[in-house]
């Protein structure tokens, strides 16, 4: 019995020093600064006490810091230039087959125009005001009304001005057909642009993109949920699960440390998969997509953090980070 127990004991220190071994982050050499990823370019911050999905954001907004409104081109450019390796923009079908660059499933709350988004053509969303709406003293002033006339981008304008940019690319909805719509969309275009793009969205969209374009990095909630959970039950062994292939894998600050090898041999397990990782701010059940968005938060990252990080507070992490000048 005790040359049983010996073995067992010397078999739990050889499984022990396995596990820490492959999943150790101490003999992996990563170097280089965080990929930012500019969650709604440079936008207008507003206040996010009790939002839900139908409130409207730009009649909370907080007292402006900077002239861009988000899903524009010039914020586009100036997130680049202060230090954006990747922009998130959302987008719509339009009734002329095309997509617009927008946030809100309605024109109201930020635009002159009303209805819904997708419910109009692209010629027709270019006329409109998209700074209208936005007021950061309850509608006594509106700072952006007449700045926003015509800025209302399409899909295909933004790519073909920054050739060079990064995008993740939002799909609003929640309708397969879209995703459909958007897969036939970027198949048009030139196809080395898949290795720039990457899409996420509803679960329905998102699995219809993923069969009509494979080779664009795609992402939703479902199969963001598949990869961690999978991850975290069986990642110790170095094997990446099928959920986590090809995809945009977004890890919660309080998920991080859960996830074998994080964060060097997690990166480099879910990069040699074909995915990008970026790390958001803790998860608490909700579905509005916080970032690392303070300094403390961007001063707290792992030492010598490579991989991807998510904010919707770029002029105040780029510079931490990357020592970027807005």
């Amino acid at each position: 019995m005790r040359k049983f127990w010996r073995r067992t004991g010397v078999a739990a220190c050889v499984f022990a020093a396995f596990v820490f071994i492959n999943n150790s982050s101490l003999l992996t050499g990563r170097e280089g600064p965080p990929v930012l990823l500019a969650h709604r370019g440079m936008a207008q911050a507003f206040d996010r006490t009790g939002l839900r999905n139908d409130t409207c954001t730009a009649a909370r907004m907080l007292r402006p810091t900077h002239p861009y409104l988000e899903n524009t081109i010039a914020s586009m450019r100036a997130s680049f230039d202060a230090g954006a390796d990747v922009v998130e923009v959302d987008v719509h079908p339009t009734t002329d087959g095309q997509f617009a660059v927008f946030h809100d499933w309605a024109l109201d709350c930020r635009t002159d125009g009303h209805g819904v988004t997708r419910q109009h053509a692209m010629a027709e969303l270019r006329t409109l005001d998209v700074g209208y709406g936005y007021t950061a003293d309850g509608g006594r002033t509106f700072p952006f009304r007449g700045k926003g006339v015509g800025l209302m981008p399409s899909l295909d304008e933004v790519l073909e001005t920054f050739p060079q940019g990064r995008f993740l690319i939002n799909i609003k909805s929640n309708d397969a057909a879209e995703g459909r719509l958007l897969a036939a969309a970027l198949k048009k275009r030139p196809a080395d642009e898949a290795d720039r793009l990457m899409v996420y969205g509803g679960d329905q969209p998102v699995a219809a993109f993923r069969r009509d374009a494979p080779a664009i990095r795609s992402m939703s909630k479902r199969t963001l949920k598949a990869c961690l959970l999978a991850y975290i039950g069986y990642g110790w062994t170095g094997m990446v699960p099928a959920a986590c292939r090809h995809s945009v894998i977004l890890v919660p600050r309080n998920v991080a440390p859960w996830l074998w090898g994080w964060p060097n041999r997690f990166l480099d397990r879910m990069e040699g998969a074909g995915s990008a990782v970026f790390l958001v701010g803790s998860y608490d059940g909700g579905d509005f997509l916080s970032g690392i968005d303070t300094v403390d938060e961007a001063r707290d990252l792992p030492s010598g953090y490579s991989g991807g990080v998510l904010t919707n507070e770029l002029l105040t992490i780029a510079p931490v980070l990357k020592k970027a000048v807005p």
